[in-house]
């Protein structure tokens, strides 16, 4: 017979699944239309400004957050070598991400973009010592084959976003599998300051070499500094979202934001991806779907005592 306890602990599990998903979505939503809105400011601004901005505001959240908590000294945190290679390549993610939409469709940018988890589960063996199966590889390479069909030869697709935005999708597979190796290591709020410093030095070099010939007027950065602050307090409803959920659950749902871009780009930007780059963009999804899932359904790690640990190599 169940009792009182145990119900109020369902209860209070459900809930709190209700909730994290929630979040999650907000988070997505916060992330696809931040990306819309660099899209669309992109028309008068540089990149190089637009990120600049951005991290400036992510940057005094990061500093809030830490004040809060009461620690600053962050260079006594361990790993360093790890957290400076985990911001670099965020760093080179939004500043390749950001130029590439100078170029690209909002769709198609997005999609390619989204094959970082594939990357991520082809990396994983040689960073992590992790064992990926036949499946798996299968559904990479059906992710990589949707990929190729947006980009195919003779589409209409410039060269120097595409491959700017397929720097960004490894990087950012770089940065995921850092943050896996972090995780638990460093603190969040210090994890946090981390990326967000080393991004704000990574975009804001370039910014500060294009001053003062391109300086926006005063409304204009308020409303970029505006638009970075939602970047970055998205970033903290996944956080809020990843304590209340696993982030096996959420996984599959990562690719609502890829719906959303393609929406975006259809009907904000009046640039629909074409028969064959839909189809790709659909493959992408679906195979990042099936590995998020499969992810969920991997049995157990063998304990801390069994495992013999993996050296890490920033390589970013």
């Amino acid at each position: 017979m169940t009792g009182p306890a145990n119900s109020s602990l369902r209860l209070t599990t459900a809930s709190a699944r209700r909730d994290g998903i929630a979040l999650f979505f907000c988070a997505l939503v916060a992330f696809a239309s931040y990306d819309a809105f660099c899209k669309w400011m992109l028309r008068d601004h540089s990149a190089p400004m637009m990120n600049l901005t951005r991290y400036v505001s992510v940057s005094v959240i990061a500093l809030v957050w830490l004040v809060r908590e009461g620690d600053l000294k962050l260079w006594r945190t361990p790993c360093k070598w790890l957290l400076l290679a985990r911001g670099l390549a965020l760093g080179i993610v939004a500043s390749c991400f950001m130029a590439a939409l100078v170029h690209m469709p909002l769709a198609e940018a997005t999609a390619i973009y989204f094959t970082a988890p594939l990357i991520m589960v082809a990396l994983s063996p040689a960073v992590l010592g992790e064992r990926v199966g036949r499946a798996q590889w299968a559904a990479v390479l059906a992710g990589f084959g949707g990929m190729l069909l947006i980009v195919r030869p003779g589409g209409d697709l410039p060269l120097v976003g595409t491959v700017l935005m397929m720097v960004s999708a490894v990087c950012y597979a770089a940065f995921q599998l850092l943050t896996r190796r972090l995780a638990g290591v460093v603190a969040g709020p210090v994890l946090y300051a981390w990326t967000a410093l080393i991004c704000l030095v990574v975009t804001g070099v370039p910014a500060l070499a294009t001053l003062p010939e391109v300086m926006p007027p005063a409304p204009d950065i308020l409303l970029m500094m505006a638009g970075g602050a939602c970047s970055g307090l998205a970033q903290l409803l996944l956080l809020a979202a990843f304590r209340r959920v696993a982030a096996s659950t959420l996984a599959p749902l990562n690719y609502f934001q890829l719906l959303l871009a393609v929406l975006i780009s259809t009907f904000v930007f009046q640039r629909p991806p074409d028969g064959i780059a839909l189809a790709g963009i659909v493959l992408i999804m679906l195979s990042g779907g099936y590995l998020a899932l499969r992810g969920r359904q991997a049995p157990p790690a063998p304990p801390a005592s069994l495992v013999k640990p993996v050296v890490a190599r920033p390589k970013d």
